[in-house]
């Protein structure tokens, strides 16, 4: 059982309100031997099938699930992020009713960027390709302890037309970022990494779906978007 160690009703004014979409940064979230653990097996960039994205939008590692061999305490806090508890928590932070999970792990799963590595500022893909479930939450969490300031790395929150960087999210051990997706829920970690060489940055990624969206925020299914 992992703890949560913060009371999500309590913030959902400051997640609903934050500027310039839906979203908020959490430290200490989970109990920091939690993610030690996580940690610990988190493979290297040689010590696992990655899927490799190297392309003007993204330089980074992704997450194969079918293929990629990863230690049981890994697997477990993945599977403990698609669990009821975590869903009702998430639930009660944000107001969205009827989050449902991605076993498949579709785009989500263990990140990693190498020195040098980026993901330019983009909006995500709408809707689930399997399940045609529409794509509403993106948690993000952070497993890089004495990372400094001048490595970078930092998560960019962008407004709706792209013209002002709104937020800038130091990707620190134990920090968990949560918001709301929609078509311009503009993001990224769009500078290359200055991290020193060996020294990668390294998250977890979660995405959450509901059947059926808000009128207001309905579009036709697209991929990620990425914006000059």
């Amino acid at each position: 059982m992992i703890s949560l160690n913060h009371d999500a009703e309590t913030l959902r004014e400051r997640y609903t309100s934050a500027d310039p979409f839906p979203h908020i940064a959490l430290d200490g979230l989970f109990d920091d031997s939690a993610l030690d653990e996580v940690l610990q097996f988190f493979p290297s960039p040689r010590e696992m099938q990655w899927l490799a994205f190297d392309n003007p939008h993204e330089k980074k590692l992704g997450f194969v699930h079918e293929k990629s061999a990863i230690a049981p305490v890994v697997r477990d806090f993945l599977n403990w992020m698609n669990s009821f508890e975590m869903l009702l928590w998430l639930e009660a932070l944000t107001g969205i009713e009827g989050l449902i999970p991605d076993p498949y792990f579709g785009g989500g799963g263990l990140h990693q960027i190498e020195p040098g590595g980026y993901l330019k500022v983009h909006a995500d893909f709408n809707v689930h390709p399997k399940l045609k479930l529409d794509r509403r939450l993106n948690m993000l969490i952070y497993l890089n302890r004495d990372w400094r300031e001048e490595y970078g790395g930092h998560l960019e929150l962008w407004n709706a037309d792209v013209s002002e960087c709104r937020a800038r999210i130091l990707p620190l051990f134990n920090r968990t970022v949560i918001f709301s997706t929609t078509d311009t829920s503009f993001h990224g970690h769009p500078h290359p990494l200055a991290s020193p060489p060996g020294v990668t940055r390294k998250s977890i990624s979660l995405y959450y779906y509901t059947a059926g969206r808000p009128e207001s925020e309905r579009s036709a299914p697209h991929d990620t978007i990425f914006m000059p």
